[in-house]
C-alpha cells in the first residue's frame, strides 16, 4: 500500500478510508513515533482511537530522526518505529542509515515525509523501509499501513517462539523460562505469552500467583473452533505485558497428544504476541519432538553434574539433527555453586555438550525459595540480585536484541530495515 501518487508534481487527494466491521485487529505490538511537529504527533496519537489499534502500545516523542537515533543508542527498539523528517531529499537515506545502525534486526520502519518525490519513495522501499507516507495524511491512513504490515492476510508472524526444556527433572527450566519472560516484558515493554505445556505438573500459575479458570487444556480442546478471539479469552493476564496459558495440573486423567496438536495454538500466538515462551516439560514424545523442531529458539537448562551432561548432550545432538537449517540449541546452566557439591566447570560442560553457553544462574536457595513460595519473580523479591541480569541477558539474546557480536563491536551490526546501498 502506498500513499504517494505523482501526478504533475501534485499530490492526489486521498480517499476517505472506512473501516469494515470485519477489519482485522493489529496484534500486540509496541510502536514508538518520533515527530518534528506537534500536529504530526497529534495525528499519530489519534490513530490509537481506531479500534484496529486496541491491542497496540503506542508512544510519541519529539525530535524526529535525530531523536530516534539518540534514543536507540541506549535503548532496545520496538516492533515498529514511525519517524517524521523534514530533511532534504538527498539527506534522508543517509540519516536512515544512521538510525539502522542502532536498531534491532526485526524492527520495521514507517517514514512520514514532506517531500512528494517518487524517486525517493522507490529508493526507500527498495532499501527496506516498510512505507513512506507524504504529509499531510489521516490517522486512518497510518492505521491502514500498519494493518497491512502486521494484520493483513499473509503478513509475516510477529511473534518469536522460544522453548525452554530441562535436561533433567528439577533442573529449573520452568523457573528460568518464567523469569526470562518477565525480564523481556519489563526491559522491552513488549507483550509475552507463556504457554505452560506441562499439563500434569506445570508451575506457571503458581509462579505468577494465578489460578485462572481457563488455560492451555481449553485451547487444545477447542480444536476446530480455535481462533484469535478465543485464544485471547482463554489466556490470563499475569502482569503488565505478561499473559499465561496455564496448565490444568490435574491427575484424574492422562494427557496424550498427537504430534501436531499444539501447532495451531503456537501459530495463532505468533500472530498476536511479539514473544511466545514455551515451558516444555521434561518428557520425550512425538509432540515434544515436533514442537522443538518447529520453534525459533531452543534453550536447554541444565545443572552442572554428570546426569545433566549426558541428557543435555543427547538433547543437543537430537535437536541439531531435527533442525539442520535452524539455530542450534543454546545452553543455560542453573543452580551453579551449590555448597559442597562437586560440579563440572561451565566451559567444560558446554564443550562436552557442544552447545553455546548462554549464561549461568547461581544457586541462591533463599531468594529463589522465597520467590517460589510467594508466587513472584526474582526481580520482585530481590531487584538487585545478580540472577536478574542473567535473565535479562538471556531475554535480550533470544529476542535478537543483544547478541554477543553486537555488544563486542558496533561495526558488526546488522542493518535491519535499511539494506546497504551499493
Amino acid at each position: 500500500m502506498s500513499f504517494l501518487k505523482i501526478d504533475g508534481g501534485k499530490q492526489a487527494e486521498e480517499p476517505a478510508i472506512e473501516v469494515a466491521n470485519g477489519a482485522r485487529l493489529i496484534p500486540r505490538i509496541t510502536i514508538q513515533a518520533f515527530c518534528e511537529h506537534s500536529q504530526t504527533a497529534q495525528l499519530v496519537e489519534a490513530a490509537v482511537h481506531d479500534r484496529r489499534m486496541s491491542k497496540v502500545a503506542l508512544t510519541t516523542h519529539n525530535g524526529g530522526l535525530e531523536g530516534a537515533i539518540e534514543t536507540y543508542k541506549a535503548n532496545p527498539t520496538p516492533n515498529l518505529i514511525i519517524v517524521e523528517t523534514t530533511l532534504p531529499t538527498e539527506d534522508i537515506p543517509r540519516a536512515l542509515e544512521r538510525l539502522a545502525e542502532v536498531c534491532d534486526a526485526a524492527t520495521r520502519l514507517i517514514v512520514l515525509g514532506h517531500v512528494n518525490d517518487v524517486v525517493l519513495y522507490r529508493e526507500l522501499i527498495r532499501s527496506g523501509v516498510s512505507e513512506y507516507i507524504v504529509l499531510p495524511t489521516s490517522a486512518q491512513a497510518i492505521v491502514s499501513v500498519i494493518t497491512e504490515l502486521f494484520a493483513a492476510e499473509g503478513a509475516a508472524p510477529i511473534g518469536r517462539t522460544i522453548g525452554f526444556i530441562s535436561a533433567k527433572g528439577g533442573a529449573g527450566g520452568s523457573t528460568v523460562s518464567h523469569n526470562v519472560a518477565w525480564a523481556i516484558s519489563q526491559s522491552l515493554r513488549q507483550d509475552v505469552l507463556i504457554l505452560d505445556l506441562d499439563f500434569a505438573f506445570g508451575t506457571a500459575g503458581l509462579n505468577f500467583n494465578q489460578d485462572p479458570p481457563h488455560g492451555i487444556a481449553d485451547a487444545v480442546g477447542a480444536s476446530q473452533k480455535m481462533d484469535q478471539t478465543l485464544l485471547d479469552r482463554l489466556s490470563s493476564k499475569a502482569a503488565n505485558h505478561v499473559s499465561l496459558l496455564t496448565a490444568p495440573v490435574v491427575l484424574d486423567k492422562t494427557f496424550d497428544f498427537e504430534e501436531r496438536d499444539f501447532e495451531q495454538i503456537i501459530e495463532l500466538s505468533q500472530k498476536s504476541t511479539p514473544v511466545v515462551i514455551l515451558d516444555i516439560p521434561h518428557i520425550w514424545s512425538a509432540w515434544v519432538r515436533h514442537t522443538i523442531a518447529t520453534i525459533d529458539e531452543v534453550i536447554i537448562v541444565a545443572e552442572p553434574d554428570l546426569a545433566n551432561l549426558r541428557n543435555a548432550k543427547n538433547l543437543a545432538d537430537t535437536i541439531k539433527a531435527l533442525r539442520p537449517t535452524e539455530a542450534e540449541p543454546l545452553l543455560v546452566l542453573n543452580k551453579v555453586g551449590v555448597p559442597r557439591r562437586p560440579e563440572i566447570p561451565a566451559n567444560e560442560f558446554a564443550t562436552s555438550v557442544e552447545c553455546k553457553l548462554l549464561g549461568q544462574v547461581g544457586f541462591d536457595a533463599q531468594t529463589f525459595g522465597t520467590a517460589a513460595n510467594n508466587g513472584q519473580m526474582i526481580a520482585e523479591v530481590a531487584a538487585s540480585n545478580r540472577a536478574n541480569d542473567m535473565f535479562r541477558l538471556i531475554g535480550m539474546h533470544v529476542t535478537g536484541r543483544n547478541t554477543p557480536e553486537r555488544v563486542a563491536s558496533k561495526s558488526s551490526l546488522k542493518i535491519p530495515f535499511l539494506k546497504k546501498r551499493a
